[in-house]
C-alpha cells in the first residue's frame, strides 16, 4: 500500500525550526558584534536574537520529545541521535581546547607587564623586562584548596548521583511508598531515578552559587591583563555550561515525572548524563591547570 512504512528510519515532516534558528542565530551574532562596537540598536537586536534562539530551541526540542512519545525514535534513530550527541560534545571539547591553549600560552610564555600613562605613552617596568612571570607580579590568586576544591568535590559527587539515576532507570527502579521529604516531592522509596536527578540538580545549583560567590570576592577584576581575562573566560564558560547542564537535568526530571522514559528508550536522559560527565571532566582539568598549577607560587588572597 502506498505510504506504508517498511523501514526503521524516521522521515521528518517539514519543519520551520532549522531556518528560523539560523536567522535567530544570525540576529544574535550581529547584535553581539554591534554591542561590542557600540552601534545603535545593537542591544535591541542582541536581545531579540537571544529570545528568538531560546524560543526556537524550546519549540524544536518540544517536537523531538513529541516524536519520542509517538514511538518515532526507533533503535536506529536512537543510534543516530547518539552519534549527534557525541559529535556535539566533541565540538565542545574543541571549544574549551581554545581556552586551555590560551591559558598555557600565556603561562608558559609570559609577556612583560606594561603600564600606560594618561597621555597614552606605554612604559614597561624595568623589573618585568628582566623576568616576566606567571601569574603576573602583584596579582593575588584564589586559594585553590578552598572554594575551588569544594566545587570539585561537588561536581565529582554529582557525577556519582547522575550515574546512580541512570543505572536505576536502566533497571526500572521506581515506585514504593512516599514518605518523609522524598514523599513530599512525589518520590517513592524505590524511585532512585528521581532521587539521583534531584541530588544532581541540587549539587549543580550549589556549584553555581559557590562560583558566583567566588567571582564576587575575587581579588582581581575581569580583563586588564592576560591572567584575569584567561581565568574568567575559561572558568566562566565552564560555569555557563554547568547552568545549561542543570537546566538539561531539570527538563529530564520533569519528563521522569511524566513517565516519558523506559529502560529501553531514554535517550534524552542519556544525553543529559553524557553532557554532565563532560562538564565534570572539563572542571577537573580547569581545577588542576588554572587554579592549582596556574596560581602556583603567587600570593594567595586572604579573603
Amino acid at each position: 500500500m502506498a505510504g506504508t512504512k517498511n523501514h526503521d528510519y524516521h522521515i521528518l515532516p517539514p519543519s520551520p525550526w532549522p531556518m528560523l534558528s539560523a536567522f535567530a542565530a544570525l540576529a544574535l551574532a550581529a547584535g553581539g558584534i554591534m554591542v561590542m562596537r557600540d552601534a545603535a540598536y545593537g542591544g535591541l537586536l542582541f536581545g531579540a536574537g537571544l529570545i528568538a534562539v531560546l524560543a526556537c530551541m524550546g519549540l524544536w526540542w518540544t517536537d523531538v520529545i513529541r516524536e519520542a512519545r509517538a514511538g518515532d525514535h526507533t533503535p536506529v534513530v536512537q543510534l543516530h541521535l547518539r552519534y549527534g550527541m557525541v559529535l556535539f560534545i566533541a565540538s565542545e571539547v574543541m571549544f574549551f581546547l581554545g581556552w586551555f591553549w590560551a591559558w598555557f600560552d600565556f603561562s608558559l610564555f609570559p609577556a612583560a607587564v606594561q603600564f600606560s600613562h594618561e597621555d597614552g605613552v606605554s612604559l614597561i617596568d624595568s623589573a618585568s623586562q628582566v623576568a616576566a612571570q606567571w601569574p603576573p607580579a602583584g596579582i593575588e590568586v584564589l586559594d585553590s584548596f578552598k572554594l575551588p576544591l569544594l566545587n570539585t568535590f561537588l561536581l565529582l559527587l554529582s557525577g556519582t548521583t547522575i550515574t546512580w539515576a541512570h543505572h536505576a532507570l536502566i533497571h526500572g527502579q521506581h515506585g514504593g511508598a512516599r514518605t518523609g521529604l522524598w514523599g513530599a516531592l512525589g518520590v517513592g522509596e524505590n524511585d532512585d531515578v528521581k532521587k539521583g536527578l534531584w541530588l544532581t540538580i541540587v549539587l549543580g545549583v550549589l556549584f553555581s552559587c559557590i562560583q558566583a560567590y567566588e567571582y564576587a570576592h575575587a581579588p582581581f577584576p575581569f580583563g586588564t591583563i592576560n591572567y584575569t581575562s584567561a581565568f574568567y573566560m575559561a572558568t566562566g564558560f565552564h560555569g555557563f555550561h554547568v547552568i545549561v547542564g542543570t537546566i538539561f537535568l531539570i527538563v529530564n526530571l520533569v519528563r521522569v515525572y511524566q513517565g516519558d522514559f523506559t529502560p529501553r528508550q531514554h535517550f534524552g536522559f542519556e544525553a543529559a548524563a553524557w553532557y554532565w560527565h563532560f562538564v565534570d571532566v572539563v572542571w577537573l582539568f580547569l581545577f588542576v591547570s588554572v587554579y592549582v598549577w596556574g596560581g602556583w607560587g603567587a600570593p594567595v588572597h586572604a579573603g
